[in-house]
């Protein structure tokens, strides 16, 4: 079933999932270990993030260095086929620019409606873990907007081998990538409401956001969205505070602001298990707040660690 039919058949506020691929070498049972304990909330589907190829320097003879490419976790496609096959739940891969051709998006997408998968998260994706900046692969895409069209394209039969004929049109539900807080490389959040809206405009049917700590900045972004002009389903993205170091690291890596209360409140925690218990309280009283604006779903960022998103949803669902 597609997402967005998930959200209008729902007659309250969904619950729904985001997982890691495990590192390589570990079995595909620690990611049924990591939604096992959340099955009892009956997820409406569980996101699966991909993650591009790295590259490692490799010292040879002679001191000289040899940059290997390196894949640090297993197929983000393999992965949704036997959570759809075990659990009979949707899942939604993330796609993503980086690290792709034009050619490689279509053959991951060929491959997904071979096996059933009629959802994805398009995402640019980051950037570099080198460099920092987002280089598109030779004849790949730039901008989310353009990984959208190029779905959008096969849903409508259209490939990139012009002579095929009579060629078989997809059926994606295809979301997209929201932020409360702004993206950290737009200028300002007019202009990244403006990119927003053109993934939208070019056939997105939803958006999932950002984490955030402070609803009043999720319901602004939601606000100016639709004084925008942008009318697809709108999720909140979650994820409790869980230790101490996540005060730093959290606004480093996503760019977003942890109130100043809950800032005060973890500071005050002698270990990570007093903070942990700050953080999943703080976090229920916000999906509390969302769920009575009648949000379609909530969708927590397990980072493939069940406990504390179990701890809440026990407390709400």
């Amino acid at each position: 079933m597609k997402v967005t039919e998930h959200l209008k058949n729902a007659k309250k506020t969904l619950f729904t999932i985001e997982i890691l691929p495990p590192v390589k070498g570990k079995s595909i049972q620690s990611i049924y270990d990591a939604i096992d304990p959340l099955m009892e909330f009956k997820p409406a589907f569980i996101d699966v993030t991909y993650h591009r190829e790295e590259y490692v320097y490799k010292k040879r003879e002679r001191g000289l260095l040899e940059k290997v490419a390196y894949r640090k976790r297993p197929s983000t496609i393999s992965i949704c086929a036997a959570i759809m096959n075990k659990y009979k739940i949707d899942a939604v891969p993330h796609l993503i620019c980086g690290g792709f051709s034009k050619e490689d998006t279509e053959n991951a997408l060929i491959d997904l409606n071979f096996l059933g998968i009629e959802n994805v998260l398009a995402l640019r994706g980051d950037g570099d873990k080198v460099t920092g900046s987002f280089i598109p692969e030779p004849n790949g895409h730039r901008y989310g907007d353009e990984l959208v069209q190029q779905i959008v394209c096969m849903n409508n039969g259209v490939y990139l081998d012009d002579e095929l004929v009579d060629a078989h049109p997809s059926s994606f539900c295809i979301g997209v990538a929201g932020y409360p807080e702004k993206h950290f490389e737009a200028p300002n959040m007019k202009t990244d409401l403006k990119f927003l809206k053109a993934k939208v405009d070019k056939g997105a049917h939803y958006i999932v956001t950002q984490m955030f700590f402070d609803n009043k900045k999720f319901f602004d972004f939601e606000k100016a969205c639709r004084e925008m002009g942008i009318n697809v389903p709108i999720i909140p993205g979650l994820k409790p505070l869980t230790t101490l170091k996540q005060l730093t690291t959290l606004p480093k890596i996503f760019h977003i602001d942890i109130p100043e209360e809950l800032s005060d409140e973890v500071l005050k925690c002698k270990n990570n298990e007093a903070v942990r218990q700050v953080g999943t309280e703080w976090m229920i009283q916000q999906c509390k707040e969302l769920i009575a604006r009648k949000v379609p779903c909530l969708h927590f960022y397990t980072m493939s660690s069940s406990e504390p998103t179990r701890q809440i949803a026990e407390a709400l669902f």
